[in-house]
């Protein structure tokens, strides 16, 4: 997230933020409305991207959270209980389900950020 945002706002035309602080505008100003808005893209694209990355988290939510039926839960846990205990079915709907939800992420990404490179 912070990378892809840091990106899109460093690719913001720095002649735009100067003539906001000639025109009398803060940093502050600038960067709320004239920054932020025109790297809005890429913020965007960010934030799908982390949370693509988090609905597959597996890993730190099991060795931090632990898994705590219906309060520390993801998708890769539900899918991995959900083959544990025998219910294939369900896991594979959950597998489904993700994928879906990936393919989501990475069109919107694509969306957002102008083109879809693959």
């Amino acid at each position: 997230m912070v990378r892809t945002a840091q990106a899109a706002i460093e690719a913001v035309d720095k002649e735009f933020e100067y003539t906001a602080y000639i025109l009398g505008r803060s940093e502050i100003e600038t960067a709320f409305l004239i920054t932020l808005p025109l790297a809005k893209k890429g913020i965007l694209a960010g934030l799908i991207l982390s949370f693509a990355r988090a609905i597959g988290e597996f890993g730190a939510t099991l060795m931090v959270a632990g898994n705590i039926p219906g309060k520390t839960n993801t998708m890769s846990i539900s899918i991995y209980n959900a083959f544990q205990s025998g219910n294939n079915e369900l896991a594979q709907m959950l597998v489904l389900i993700l994928i879906l939800m990936s393919l989501l992420a990475i069109a919107l990404t694509g969306k957002f950020v102008g083109k879809l490179e693959v």
